[in-house]
């Protein structure tokens, strides 16, 4: 299975594991699935650290290189095809980074790990971050 992170889930893996449920912690550490990381996120949080609403203990960049790493999960470019795809969503999230997730996940054939309940109003698979 191809899994793509949402950002506050992949956050929650490196800094507070136990926000994840079992369920979901079992689903990311298996190897036989592939876990992913949208550059989608990597500059929300680029973004957020910045702006001084997120802190992590280490500069935003080296933090997300070496989580990617450590945590084994892939990053995923936003190509073209993605960035064009938002255009035919419907307006059920206002937030421009998860909807850019869900039209990576709808074309990549991805299920989306999140705990925000407005992604499963798409038309795309979901798995709940919090079971």
């Amino acid at each position: 299975m191809k899994l793509l992170l949402d950002t506050h889930c992949w956050l929650w893996l490196g800094l507070q594991p136990k926000q994840l449920g079992r369920k979901t912690r079992a689903l990311i550490s298996d190897l036989s699935n592939d876990t992913y990381l949208s550059t989608a996120s990597a500059w929300e949080i680029a973004i957020k650290c910045a702006a001084g609403k997120l802190r992590l203990p280490m500069e935003a960049s080296a933090y997300v290189r070496t989580r990617l790493r450590v945590s084994q999960t892939q990053p995923l470019a936003i190509g073209l095809d993605h960035a064009l795809a938002v255009t035919a969503l419907e307006a059920l999230h206002r937030d421009p980074f998860d909807r850019l997730l869900v039209a990576q996940a709808q074309i990549e054939g991805m299920t989306i790990v999140s705990a925000d309940e407005r992604i499963a109003k798409y038309n795309v698979l979901v798995h709940d971050a919090r079971t």
